[in-house]
């Protein structure tokens, strides 16, 4: 295997509350059973446990904690005296987590959490009052702060199929990103990079299309490092918006128009009519991805084939059969 082949085999790292990877680490001293979809995506990418009140030393069991104060300064305190603040300590940790695996393309956190919940953590008032349900947790605030490009989901919102699709998708592109840097960024590089991706932004939200390829095209007019953050943070903020069937089928509708010359105008017909399946709820998308690529197997094409809207994520996590 060469160098090349070993990078592209290495599975993207993701991050993962300890408790949904099974370790007894809860207030209480339990664990907390992850859903089929936390299990799944475990599966198929490289993951690491952290739990950020066992790092402080709340250890095991333990006062439970909650989040207390106006929606813009809130603290993470015990529920009991609330005398004990956790708050920056906590906050804190997520650095040392970025810090001990820089390689983290995405973290899996832990819905209600007030410490690893993403969204609609409860808040409250300081007399014990459930203000509303409104907040991120301390932690995952944190990790979102250091590293905005890092995708987060919650064990609870990846029920969510199109919601789980973003979040696989941005992991792989940032792991992707991650290898690049490694690599070492030319702009000839930058470049190959955003012709693989171009069809998934597409896929995801238009604009970005529309403005990525002249960044890039333009190269010359920034330092390569400027270009480089401005392409990435524009990139993983188009990835985090939902492709829809119409915009999906508009894709494949792309891609049908590279093989008008290599095959009959019977399969040209079969292939539109499976796509327009897919635009209405028909089938899912896998159905006319895949008799795209069973084509473009018969009729190589090395743009086509490098076009990372075709295999984005591990085909084994099946999101495609429901989306």
């Amino acid at each position: 295997m060469t160098d090349s082949d070993s990078k592209t085999t290495q599975k993207p790292l993701l991050g993962i509350g300890s408790c949904l990877a099974g370790n007894p680490v809860r207030y209480n001293g339990e664990t907390k059973k992850p859903n089929e979809f936390v299990r799944g995506i475990s599966e198929h990418f490289d993951t690491r446990a952290f739990c950020p009140e066992m790092a402080i030393g709340l250890g095991v069991p333990r006062p439970p904690i909650r989040l207390v104060g106006d929606e813009d300064a809130v603290r993470i305190v015990d529920v009991k005296t609330q005398t004990h603040d956790y708050t920056d300590a906590i906050a804190d940790y997520a650095q040392q987590v970025l810090q001990q695996a820089p390689s983290l393309c995405g973290y899996i956190l832990v819905k209600g959490s007030p410490s690893c919940g993403y969204g609609r953590v409860k808040r409250y008032s300081q007399d014990g009052q459930h203000l509303a349900s409104d907040q991120n947790g301390v932690f995952a605030d944190a990790l979102a702060l250091a590293d905005p490009l890092l995708p987060l989901e919650d064990d609870g919102r990846l029920n969510d199929p199109g919601l789980r699709e973003s979040f696989v998708t941005r992991a792989c592109a940032y792991h992707d990103w991650k290898l690049l840097m490694g690599e070492g960024l030319t702009a000839h590089r930058l470049i190959a990079f955003y012709t693989r991706y171009k069809y998934l932004v597409m896929a995801h939200h238009v604009p970005s299309y529309k403005s990525l390829g002249p960044l890039v095209a333009n190269a010359s007019q920034l330092s390569l490092q400027e270009l480089a953050t401005q392409f990435i943070h524009e990139l993983m903020a188009a990835l985090t918006h939902r492709a829809t069937r119409r915009s999906h089928s508009n894709v494949l509708f792309h891609l049908a128009g590279y093989l008008k010359r290599t095959i009959t105008t019977a399969q040209r017909q079969r292939l539109a009519a499976l796509i327009e399946d897919y635009r209405t709820g028909q089938v899912p998308l896998v159905v006319p991805v895949t008799l795209l690529k069973h084509h473009f197997s018969d009729n190589p094409n090395a743009y086509i084939d490098g076009q990372v809207f075709l295999d984005p994520y591990p085909e084994e996590l099946r999101v495609r059969n429901v989306v």
